[in-house]
């Protein structure tokens, strides 16, 4: 399979610069599977998604919430609001988050961003567990 160059950024800085065989993500709009040749593309990625990138033929998974995909003839640019490695994430930590998460859902006196707030962490704390099992 031929290889494309993958960029991979979040606000923390560049955490992936390199060559890809394949490139698996989820957009609003269903999952996108990216090769090298792929037309040019761009699209909003799920709040709260993975992210699977085959090189020298292994894949690695990411925990990825919210962003963007472009992709250009020379390069596949992916713009993540938060990105984390399977084998980086802090499975306690993300079940500590699910835990805060639920009980900040469970009280009554809450403001409507608040709800909505907690809701999105819960989300995120399930996929980061979710992808964290999959190392």
């Amino acid at each position: 399979m031929a290889d494309f160059r993958v960029q991979i950024t979040t606000a923390d800085g560049l955490l992936y610069d390199g060559q890809a065989e394949r490139v698996v993500i989820r957009t609003t709009e269903g999952d996108v599977g990216l090769l090298k040749g792929h037309i040019d593309y761009l699209a909003a990625l799920k709040d709260v998604s993975e992210l699977r990138l085959t090189a020298d033929g292994k894949t690695r998974i990411a925990a990825v919430s919210g962003g963007f995909v472009s992709v250009t003839k020379e390069i596949t640019h992916i713009f993540a609001t938060t990105l984390e490695w399977a084998d980086e994430i802090d499975k306690n930590r993300a079940e500590h988050a699910k835990e805060i998460a639920e009980k900040r859902l469970q009280e009554k006196k809450q403001e409507d961003l608040d709800h909505k707030l907690a809701e999105l962490k819960l989300k995120r704390a399930i996929n980061r567990i979710r992808v964290a099992d999959k190392r």
